[in-house]
């Protein structure tokens, strides 16, 4: 016969989600798509623009990958006109977004389903 188990190790509603249970860099390194890095990467690290989102997060297209997360998964983000040197050291213009915090609860939301849509998937091909 089984003994119950103290409640510290019964499962909890969110045993086994990462995105409760990890850290911000783990989430980054873990991140199953390249909009869910974009999306771990300015919510806990702070604002990107094009130039610097292929080194930190994969995405050669930015300003692509933000409108996705605005129409499809209700985000707001600020976007902030600069100047930035391109590959040439020359200045060009650029926009650098921010996730609004306003729209953290919801990203917090849009990863969970990203991360669980990733496993399930992995799930599948392993």
């Amino acid at each position: 016969m089984k003994k119950n188990q103290p409640p510290s190790k019964q499962a909890s509603p969110s045993q086994g989600d990462i995105t409760t249970t990890a850290t911000p860099a783990e989430l980054l390194e873990t991140a199953p798509t390249k909009i869910a890095r974009a999306l771990v990467y300015v919510r806990h690290f702070g604002t990107l623009n094009r130039f610097e989102a292929p080194k930190w997060v994969g995405d050669t297209c930015l300003n692509s990958t933000i409108p996705v997360l605005e129409n499809s998964y209700g985000l707001t983000f600020e976007h902030i006109p600069e100047k930035s040197p391109n590959n040439w050291g020359t200045p060009c213009d650029c926009t650098r977004y921010r996730l609004l915090e306003s729209s953290y609860a919801q990203a917090d939301k849009v990863l969970a389903l990203m991360f669980r849509r990733g496993s399930k998937r992995q799930g599948v091909a392993a």
